[in-house]
């Protein structure tokens, strides 16, 4: 029997699904995280300088190499356990460590990232987390090493996963430049269940960085924003109550057409790329499945209060974008309109114009014609006398055979004009 043909894709693809599994990882353990992104064109770099600050960093450990065009590696650096992805827009690295620090949050810890190696990357740091995954202690405890460690009016605790941890963080930048996040697991978490916590808390905060460029973008278009929204608004009361031109205005609004469909175009990815991270994030949270801890915010409290309002801030920037940039196409529609109806009557005028110098011209014509009768007839009497001289001699007067050929004479001229202007007039038509 003939075996089926598979599609060249089909194991790729169907191993996609399953080669970025949760890191699995026990309390203890220290959790070190990096996020690096290229300042400019982030998704259309040049992935093999990621590939590259990747080996430098295992080639310091003599750990082995990832496959050629991996996307994402997992292995063993010396006393670390490494896990490197490659993103759209960003690299992230995830460094776990058994036992915690003697001191909570050592910068110590950061260290498996060496600084001479930190400055080599080819981008910038987006966010780097330090975190704590230690046993759950009592309630009375993990109170006080929150309070310890974390900021009250921004702080975020809650119960996830079934009550399998408590999960707290602050969300500030610590003093030696780390977001700080403790899990405390209970008893009977295993190690997978402690790895996805510990990733989706990973993901919720760099996902959290990077819509909020979005945020940072809107925050310096919304001057120029606001400029463009009133002189739009300047010419299109112009238009209706002003005295200027299509002339004047056209350069104008064309001016700023081009501007707003400018910014459009230098926005559209960042936005869209903020819309998705957003939805990454709020399904982070939601995954995390939080029961309140002792009263606090939870996680969604926190993104309720202190993210959405940023993330509707950059949809609203969008919305308004796009219906700036449909009122200047209104507008370019309504100034061609009116553009059309003058020149409308402009050509009615020039017709009627040419219809008067028509007219003219006929009358003119007629007048020639009538001219040119009155002349030929007079040459023509005057020859028809001259052949007609002789019946003088009968006693006709030279004034009476004059007053008898005009009239006939006259008569003759006026038809032959007449029958070579219809031939005329048979040949144009």
């Amino acid at each position: 029997m003939t075996p089926i043909d598979d599609h060249p894709l089909r194991y790729a693809l169907a191993n996609e699904l399953h080669a970025r599994p949760f890191p699995s990882s026990a309390a203890p353990c220290t959790v070190v995280f990096l996020a690096i992104k290229q300042p400019v064109n982030a998704a259309g770099r040049d992935r093999e300088q990621d590939r590259a600050h990747l080996l430098s960093l295992l080639d310091r450990h003599g750990a082995p190499h990832p496959q050629p065009g991996a996307t994402h590696y997992s292995g063993q650096i010396g006393r670390h356990w490494l896990k490197w992805e490659q993103h759209t827009e960003f690299v992230t690295y995830t460094a776990f460590s058994q036992g915690v620090s003697d001191r909570a949050f050592n910068p110590a810890d950061f260290e498996i990232f060496p600084p001479d190696w930190l400055a080599d990357s080819p981008g910038q740091r987006v966010t780097s987390i330090l975190m704590r995954v230690a046993p759950c202690p009592a309630n009375d405890q993990i109170n006080a090493s929150l309070s310890e460690w974390f900021a009250a009016e921004s702080l975020a605790a809650a119960r996830v996963l079934d009550d399998a941890a408590v999960a707290a963080s602050d969300f500030r930048i610590d003093p030696a430049g780390h977001m700080r996040f403790a899990v405390f697991t209970s008893e009977g978490t295993g190690r997978q269940r402690t790895g996805q916590i510990i990733q989706r808390l990973c993901e919720i905060e760099t996902y959290k960085a990077m819509s909020m460029l979005g945020f940072a973008r809107v925050k310096k278009l919304a001057p120029e924003l606001g400029e463009l929204d009133s002189r739009l608004t300047e010419l299109m009361t112009e238009m209706t109550d002003g005295d200027a031109g299509p002339e004047e205005l056209l350069p104008q609004l064309l001016s700023t057409s081009t501007r707003l469909e400018t910014m459009a175009a230098r926005c559209t990815f960042r936005f869209g790329a903020t819309g998705a991270y957003e939805a990454i994030v709020t399904r982070r949270v939601e995954a995390l499945r939080e029961d309140r801890f002792e009263g606090r915010q939870t996680f969604s409290d926190f993104m309720v209060r202190r993210y959405e309002p940023a993330i509707r801030t950059v949809k609203s920037t969008e919305t308004r974008l796009r219906a700036l940039s449909d009122r200047a196409i209104r507008a370019g529609e309504l100034l061609r309109t009116r553009v059309d109806v003058e020149r409308s009557a402009q050509n009615q005028a020039l017709l009627e114009s040419m219809d008067r110098r028509s007219a003219l011209a006929l009358r003119l014509q007629h007048t020639v014609e009538g001219l040119s009768v009155v002349a030929i007839s007079y040459y023509a009497v005057s020859l028809a006398g001259y052949l007609l001289y002789p019946l003088t001699a009968a006693g006709i007067s030279k004034g009476t055979l004059t007053a008898l050929i005009t009239l006939p004479v006259v008569a003759a001229v006026w038809w032959s004009i007449r029958r070579i202007r219809k031939r005329l007039d048979t040949r144009q038509t």
